[in-house]
């Protein structure tokens, strides 16, 4: 069962960015909030083509769905100088559900290790200075089969835990429902009226 606090994750609101500058080099961040691994992917690739001309496009990323799971990467600069730099900032602030692309522009003169671990750190920082942090669920939907005998009963939890009927289907003999709501909200719904006779739960996905 997923507890009330593992179901909220911290995000930002919107896109942000940041810059910073180092002997000529420039370090441009942009965080975006995201939901999967698909759309990260098209943000990376869209930035890559808007920023065509800077030296790398280096990034972090964190998703949360009940369960965290993340990725980072260098593209091209000494291991350890960026993509985790980056990571770092995600994971000081505990925020989920968010990427950060760091792009360089090369100015010419080299900044070391140290000089990069800090520029890739700084641009993050600042795009995230520039957010707006929220607070959000995670959420589910959950399908339940009963008789007509049962709806008035299974309103009343529907009530009670806040969950947004999304569809309802009646036949001859017993009637369906869809629900979605914040997942610990589900997972209690579904304990109570499992508990009732005659109902049949279908648990749906996280979105």
């Amino acid at each position: 069962m997923i507890t009330p606090q593992k179901d909220i994750y911290k995000t930002i609101k919107q896109r942000s960015t940041g810059s910073f500058y180092d002997r000529k080099s420039r370090f441009i961040g942009i965080a975006d909030n995201v939901n999967s691994e698909t759309e990260i992917k098209e943000i990376i690739s869209a930035i890559k083509k808007e920023y065509h001309d800077a030296v790398h496009h280096c990034y972090a990323w964190e998703l949360f769905d009940g369960t965290s799971k993340h990725r980072f990467s260098d593209d091209g600069e000494p291991s350890g100088s960026a993509g985790i730099q980056i990571y770092n900032q995600l994971f000081y602030k505990n925020l989920s559900n968010i990427l950060i692309v760091v792009v360089r522009y090369y100015g010419g003169i080299k900044l070391g290790v140290p000089g990069l671990i800090n520029a890739y750190r700084m641009a993050a920082i600042e795009a995230l200075n520039n957010s707006e942090i929220v607070e959000k669920y995670i959420e589910t939907t959950i399908n339940a089969e009963f008789s007509y005998t049962m709806i008035a009963e299974i309103s009343k939890y529907e009530k009670s835990y806040n969950l947004r009927r999304i569809s309802e289907n009646y036949t001859d003999n017993n009637c369906s429902m869809k629900w979605s709501a914040r997942a610990s909200s589900v997972e209690i719904f579904a304990e109570k009226i499992s508990q009732l006779n005659g109902v049949r739960i279908i648990k749906g996905e996280n979105s």
